[in-house]
């Protein structure tokens, strides 16, 4: 579950989804068929700057023909640009030129009251990309000190020698509920060989993990500090969506990333037989 609302969303809470045949210089009705474009092409996984190309230049071609209007309306086809690199592109710095862009170009509009958190909002995502690409495989993983849900210290170092998953999720996020079932059964399967989990849950609602850890028989410790997105180890981790996870072997080092289905066993038993 993305950090992010989707470029869809993001469309749809400003205007609604209810679709406009374009009419020659109606820039609202230009950008929804644009945009309709765009989601058709997600949808069947064209994401690429190539995939995309000619959309992007209909940016540059929306704007030219709208050029010297400083409507919400036009200030949204710049919003919306930016947002198409920041949330499919992945190219924070992009992104955060359209936006400086649209302060300054269309300070009085909506979209334009709105740049400085959306740059806020970047200059995270782009610091997060940079610790991303620092945790890659083959990497030490950062160990940390705090407290599990119960008060016990907790740390990579504590479980020294074995092989650990790093589980960011919460119990909000349907996909992580929905991979539980199999990280709990390889837990139950590999622990006695030497498999552990720290689990760093980006709730909010402390009793709302409480039943959950309780009813679905978690017996690995959780890290909880109550701050959703802005918890503090999904900040130190760079984590920008979940459900996201770190194998990691006895000395600590990045195995693999990101584990789903059969892969997370099949991974979890290769590190446990590794000498």
């Amino acid at each position: 579950m993305k950090k992010i609302l989707l470029l869809v969303f993001g469309f749809m809470l400003v205007w609604g989804g209810v679709g406009v045949a374009a009419e020659k210089g109606d820039a609202k009705a230009e950008l929804k068929d644009l945009v309709s474009r765009i989601n058709n092409k997600l949808a069947q996984g064209q994401r690429s700057p190539q995939d995309l190309a000619g959309d992007l230049r209909q940016f540059d071609a929306l704007l030219a023909e709208h050029q010297g209007e400083k409507t919400d309306e036009v200030a949204q086809i710049l919003f919306m640009e930016a947002l198409l690199y920041a949330q499919v592109l992945n190219d924070p710095d992009k992104a955060s030129d359209l936006v400086r862009k649209l302060k300054a170009d269309f300070p009085e509009t909506t979209q334009g009251k709105r740049a400085e958190a959306m740059l806020a909002s970047l200059e995270r995502q782009a610091a997060a990309g940079k610790i991303q690409k620092a945790l890659a495989v083959g990497k030490t993983f950062p160990d940390f000190a705090g407290k599990d849900f119960e008060g016990n210290p907790l740390s990579v170092a504590r479980f020294k020698g074995k092989v650990v998953l790093i589980d960011f999720w919460a119990t909000w996020c349907g996909p992580c509920v929905g991979e539980f079932p199999n990280v709990l059964r390889t837990y139950q399967q590999l622990h006695p060989k030497g498999f552990e989990i720290i689990g760093i849950s980006l709730d909010s609602d402390r009793q709302a993990l409480a039943n959950f850890i309780r009813e679905r028989g978690v017996a690995w410790p959780q890290y909880f500090d109550g701050k959703r997105w802005t918890n503090s180890l999904a900040v130190k981790y760079g984590v920008m969506s979940i459900p996201a996870s770190y194998l990691l072997d006895g000395q600590g080092r990045i195995l693999a990333k990101d584990l789903r289905g059969e892969a997370l066993p099949a991974a979890v038993e290769k590190a446990l037989v590794k000498p």
